[in-house]
């Protein structure tokens, strides 16, 4: 599929069918870079996962989204709050990995513009050793956090810098 010619929907993860996410998240390709995704993720655990998700939304009034290209759910992702930052997320179905960089830029359109956030954070785990891809984005290595007992190293971007400043009035 040609990712320039793709229709790519962006929804709640509320709105696709359990199984679809239940099937990513326990693929083994997508888990291997999950240090959170402990045990099973069945039924149950979906419930919990999407209903977290939603919290998100109606607290914040932001949150990750389901993606769907060309009517097939791709992944989840988008903007959360993780530890008083603003967190960048991207999960895909590795079928979809093509699409990252379209969605990437959707998510980060979205934070420094419609959220105003004037930088944003990516929290990658040490087993991800191949990060030139983030650091060509402009993410830059800002220390390192642990949730839920697993160490993260934290990618900072800020915000372009036209995006920072107010606009001049002459």
């Amino acid at each position: 599929m040609a990712r320039d010619r793709a229709t790519i929907v962006l929804t709640r993860l509320a709105n696709v069918d359990k199984s679809a996410i239940i099937e990513l998240m326990n693929h083994p390709l997508v888990r291997r870079h999950m240090p959170l995704a402990r045990g099973e993720f069945g039924p149950p655990e979906c419930e919990r996962f999407v209903a977290a998700k939603e919290r998100f939304w109606e607290e914040r009034g932001y949150g990750p989204w389901a993606f769907i290209i060309d009517g097939e759910f791709a992944g989840w992702g988008g903007i959360q709050p993780e530890g008083g930052e603003a967190d960048v997320g991207l999960v895909l179905h590795p079928k979809h990995w093509g699409a990252g960089r379209v969605l990437y830029e959707k998510i980060i359109a979205h934070a420094f513009g419609e959220l105003g956030f004037s930088s944003v954070i990516a929290l990658l785990p040490p087993s991800r050793t191949r990060i030139s891809g983030v650091l060509k984005l402009g993410f830059r290595p800002d220390g390192e956090m642990t949730i839920a007992g697993e160490r993260f190293i934290r990618y900072r971007l800020a915000a372009p810098r036209h995006l920072q400043e107010p606009p001049t009035i002459g």
